[in-house]
């Protein structure tokens, strides 16, 4: 297969490249995300001072020194395992967003989000997860999301079948909801995320389905797509630690993943709006729900 020219690369890259990594390397990156929510995570939920809890861009949106130690540390470990990798942190990019600059001419990266769901970590809620993923030139080709309360995670890349695995015991093949009339469908929503002046009409459309819901929490979020217990879900915010391990783990279960101006998510995408449905017929549905998000050319 011909790699995309760095220099060229457009936000709309294949999806359908061969997995990265070895099976070995997806333990070995597993191995280092268990030690780091035991050595860095874990000790501090629900004993974090005031001091340990800071605020980033708003009061929404925090950071703890768990966050910080955690992804320093499997930073750390990942540049030993895979020295020639680029290896993109959430908290490296909020020093220096110039390193989103170097996802579409690396032809491994990885992405780290060493507390997805900081809030909720913060205030003593056990819904917060650890997401890792390896890119090939923007478009994913590894996802890891670890709970370090349950101590299992769900892993895929893009030849194999989603799995829930734990450290005993057999692995459970994961599988998307099927299709249904949207009344039916329960989603993932985060309303705040969107700009204020379409913030109104998208909270209009939530009557029209089943539940809408957010957990504060991506992680949990896509694992929750992944095991076919949530239909669908939107967002116009596309951090790659956020979205790329999630992104591939919905597709391999079954789930249709478009961006919905059109186009394959890649994490070299800096903005627009990710819609993940149960198939191709429910995601034209949804599309139409929410054309007035688009510009009059992207909704024709």
């Amino acid at each position: 297969m011909t790699e995309p020219d760095p220099q060229t690369a457009t936000q709309t890259l294949p999806a359908a490249v061969g997995p990265a990594l070895s099976p070995a390397q997806r333990t070995q990156i597993v191995n280092i995300v268990r030690r780091a929510a035991r050595a860095e995570i874990m000790p501090r939920f629900r004993r974090l001072s005031d001091g340990d809890i800071r605020i980033k861009s708003n009061a929404s949106d925090l950071v703890t020194d768990a966050d910080t130690r955690a992804e320093a540390m499997i930073t750390r470990a990942l540049q030993i395992a895979f020295p020639s990798a680029l290896v993109i942190g959430e908290e490296a990019v909020a020093a220096d967003p110039a390193l989103l600059d170097g996802i579409a001419g690396a032809q491994l990266a990885f992405h780290i989000d060493p507390v997805d769901g900081t809030w909720n970590f913060a205030h003593g809620i056990a819904v917060f997860g650890v997401i890792i993923a390896a890119t090939r030139y923007g478009t994913p080709v590894f996802g890891l999301i670890y709970d370090p309360v349950g101590d299992d995670w769900v892993i895929a890349d893009p030849e194999m079948t989603p799995q829930l695995q734990r450290p005993f015991g057999a692995a459970q093949d994961l599988k998307a909801a099927t299709g249904k009339p949207l009344e039916d469908l329960s989603g993932i929503i985060p309303l705040h995320l969107f700009p204020k002046d379409k913030q109104p009409q998208l909270a209009a459309t939530f009557p029209s389905f089943a539940r809408i819901t957010t957990l504060r929490c991506s992680a949990h979020e896509y694992r929750l797509l992944a095991q076919g217990h949530l239909d669908f879900s939107l967002t116009a915010m596309l951090h790659p630690w956020d979205h790329a391990a999630g992104a591939l783990i919905a597709a391999r279960a079954g789930a249709h993943v478009e961006m919905l101006e059109g186009g394959d998510y890649t994490a070299i995408r800096r903005s627009g709006h990710l819609l993940i449905a149960p198939d191709k017929p429910t995601w034209s549905k949804l599309k139409k729900q929410f054309a007035f998000l688009l510009t009059a050319a992207e909704s024709a």
